[in-house]
């Protein structure tokens, strides 16, 4: 398992758009990738509503996990996805 933080800085945080390309880039990959708020709430990255479900906003700090599958992969992959959308 490997996990990183990531404050969320697009200005109308997690919608549908980024959303939607957060699934298209998930759904590939072999691991299981959850997002949880400081809440406690989560969801895994291939279910669309479930994410917007979170209502995450600008300013947001959101933990991502990746287990199982190519994890050391497909955590580079997810976390340079954050970086360059979110």
């Amino acid at each position: 398992m490997k996990q990183f933080q990531y404050t969320v800085s697009d200005p109308m945080g997690i919608h549908a758009r980024p959303a939607g390309l957060l699934v298209k880039v998930t759904k590939p990959l072999d691991s299981t990738i959850t997002i949880q708020k400081a809440d406690g709430k989560s969801a895994q990255s291939t279910k669309l509503m479930a994410v917007m479900g979170l209502a995450i906003k600008a300013g947001n700090t959101v933990t991502v996990t990746v287990e199982g599958g190519n994890e050391e992969d497909n955590f580079r992959t997810i976390q340079q996805f954050f970086q360059e959308n979110l």
